[in-house]
């Protein structure tokens, strides 16, 4: 059994959402073929083998640093705590684990199954990491990744590659400084016109984003802070300001998915924790001054200015087949309600005011060409494994892509693995497919050649063995039922759960039914993976209805090597 170490964590902005695909990867992951090992990589860039109950919590800030440094008024993240000794933060991570070097990686696992995201992650830097230490990893390689993290010269590769019918203007952060605000708005302006997308370049694809949709100067201003990581408090304000609602203030601040994030920079002195900013903030005010300007110590050197597109925003994954043929998954659309004005990080993650539309409302046409373009991209950007590439599909038919994620969130939920479930794939088979081409696409590089292809040869032998178990099984059936729409909803949110559990134990054929009242009488009916994947019971009968798309058949027809390979649909 091939030992997994699900990386997790990180020090980019978006940890808490790694955290999430950890847990994925933890709950999902085939344990007939793998072990997995969770390594909690802390924002200081250690390694720590976890102790596996840590890994529920809802928060990193729920265990990491314990709550014993946690005060009663903030709730910081590691690199918040001062003067700590290293004796001290030795003892901190004996409550949580035990640190490992890279060198000793060989020791606990064999591979990593990487769910972070952002710099350092997502960049080629861990990537670069487990290469020189001969340790196989999932996802893209040095270049894809590389390509992957940089907004702006993704918009220059992609021009040359599927063309891109968009304009955008990289700002430099020494002119945003240098020159008047008014003189750069214009040239902005007179570049990509009105209106326009701000983007932090090298975050994520819903950090650092703000829209400037009308000649507004401040708005212009506002939207390049919000990119650079700066939060401006004005003395007006701060003054009229309750103790508790600056304490709310300083807590917005620290946390990632709606502050700047801790150290900061103030008044040429960095700050690690909130209450020492507040203590010198109380004090600067006291003067007659307009704003304090507080910056992240992690910025960014430039900010990508993207004119605004008119159409519907999808969302494409691109797969390999195991003899690396390019596979588009079907475009999602992401629907939006009129209360979302930015399709940012709450709104993406946390709001219920999107939904998922799988395939997109589109010709059948137009699916095919967005499916030919992001496999054209996969293929010239140097991705390989999974990539994740959004874009808009305006009414005139144009496709715009933007924004290749290498490492797509993964949380259960996630629209990577909602689109492999519309070619047969469940979470497990999905992450068992991330881990074996991972392993394919490690044996391109030249580097401990026939080590990986070893562990290749190994794990198509376990998944032949293990799908043969399950085709020779009497298969459990689980069953959706309900008198009314609220018991449907309820033994379908209980059977999803449990099919998902059953798939991950890896022993256990089954397969998934719901009664249908047809002329003759109720019969059962099977409910296919991609429908019991659904966000609802509603929307599994909806899609029952409807029938197969065929763009969704067309898709899993061309995804036939994969769905065979990794189902048991037959034996590889």
């Amino acid at each position: 059994m091939m030992r997994i170490g699900i990386f997790f964590g990180g020090p980019a902005r978006e940890r808490e959402i790694s955290f999430a695909g950890g847990k994925t990867a933890m709950a999902h992951i085939n344990k007939a073929l793998f072990q997995p090992v969770p390594v909690f990589v802390d924002s200081l860039g250690n390694f720590i083998l976890i102790q596996e109950d840590l890994i529920h919590a809802s928060s990193i800030r729920d265990f990491f640093p314990p709550k014993r440094f946690q005060d009663d008024i903030f709730s910081v993240y590691i690199e918040s705590l001062k003067d700590l000794t290293e004796q001290e933060y030795q003892q901190i991570i004996s409550e949580i684990g035990q640190i490992i070097q890279p060198h000793e990686f060989a020791q606990h696992f064999e591979f990593v199954f990487l769910a972070m995201h952002g710099p350092a992650a997502e960049d080629g830097s861990i990537q670069g990491l487990l290469e020189w230490f001969n340790m196989p990893y999932s996802g893209p390689g040095l270049l894809g990744s590389s390509i992957g993290i940089d907004k702006a010269k993704q918009n220059e590769w992609l021009k040359k590659s599927v063309g891109l019918d968009k304009k955008f203007f990289v700002l430099q952060r020494q002119d945003y400084e240098k020159y008047g605000r008014e003189t750069l708005f214009e040239q902005v302006k007179k570049e990509i016109g009105i209106p326009f997308v701000a983007k932090a370049p090298h975050q994520g694809s819903s950090i650092g984003l703000a829209f400037v949709k009308k000649d507004s100067l401040e708005d212009f201003d506002n939207a390049i802070k919000k990119c650079l990581f700066i939060q401006e408090i004005y003395r007006e304000d701060w003054l009229n300001l309750t103790e508790e609602d600056k304490l709310v203030l300083l807590q917005k601040m620290v946390n990632l998915d709606e502050g700047i994030g801790f150290p900061v920079r103030f008044n040429h002195q960095n700050y690690q924790h909130p209450a020492d900013l507040l203590d010198t903030l109380q004090e600067y005010f006291k003067l007659s001054v307009t704003k304090a300007s507080i910056h992240s110590v992690h910025s960014e050197d430039a900010i990508l200015l993207e004119s605004f597109v008119n159409g519907n925003e999808f969302s494409c994954g691109v797969i390999q087949s195991p003899k690396s043929k390019t596979v588009a998954l079907p475009p999602t659309e992401i629907v939006i309600d009129e209360s979302v004005e930015v399709f940012d990080f709450n709104a993406k993650y946390k709001s219920k005011a999107t939904r998922k539309r799988i395939p997109m409302d589109a010709s059948l046409a137009n699916l095919q060409l967005i499916q030919k373009m992001v496999c054209q991209a996969f293929d010239d950007l140097g991705f390989g494994v999974c990539t994740r590439i959004d874009g808009f599909l305006s009414e005139g038919g144009v496709v715009v892509l933007h924004d290749p994620n290498t490492i797509p969130g993964m949380s259960p939920s996630s629209l990577i693995f909602k689109q492999m479930a519309e070619i047969g794939l469940t979470i497990t088979d999905s992450i068992t497919y991330f881990i074996r081409q991972s392993l394919r696409e490690r044996m391109r590089t030249g580097k401990n050649y026939h080590a990986i292809r070893k562990q290749l040869e190994a794990l198509d032998s376990a998944i032949k063995i293990e799908l043969e178990a399950q085709r020779q099984q009497e298969k459990i059936i689980l069953e959706i039922r309900g008198a009314n729409s609220d018991e449907l909803e309820a033994s379908f949110e209980a059977i999803k759960k449990q099919a998902h559990a059953l798939s991950a134990t890896g022993k256990q054929a089954f397969t998934v039914q719901t009664p249908m009242l047809l002329e003759e009488g109720e019969i059962l009916i099977t409910v296919n993976i991609a429908q019991w994947n659904k966000d609802s019971a509603a929307e599994m009968l909806e899609s029952i209805s409807k029938g197969v798309h065929p763009l969704i058949a067309q898709t899993h027809q061309l995804a036939q090597e994969i769905t065979e390979f990794y189902t048991n649909i037959k034996t590889a």
